[in-house]
């Protein structure tokens, strides 16, 4: 029961965060500094998960080879999906060569 209330907690705090901008801007345009910041927030938080994530445990250097092959493919501008899969392909060659 805890757990259920917990997750309601959670996600009525997510709504009224996301309702809370455009209810204290209104019609106002963010400048051009804050467009940048807050563009970057999802990147930064998912590259913090990913860290944390991979130096949580003993840290496995396939993957690290791996999750950073695709993010610089992914900075280049390789569709997604091919980023991924190279990622994981050059994490599995790895693992193979070594053992």
């Amino acid at each position: 029961m805890k757990l259920w209330l917990a997750a309601l907690a959670v996600t009525v705090v997510n709504w009224l965060m996301k309702a809370g901008g455009p209810l204290l801007m209104g019609e106002r345009k963010l400048p051009p500094a804050a467009v940048r910041v807050v563009v970057l927030i999802a990147p930064v938080l998912l590259a913090g998960l990913i860290v944390t994530e991979l130096g949580a445990k003993r840290l496995d250097w396939t993957q690290l080879a791996g999750v950073g092959a695709a993010g610089i493919l992914s900075v280049v501008r390789v569709p997604l999906l091919l980023a991924v899969a190279t990622g994981i392909v050059l994490t599995a060659a790895i693992r193979l060569l070594i053992g």
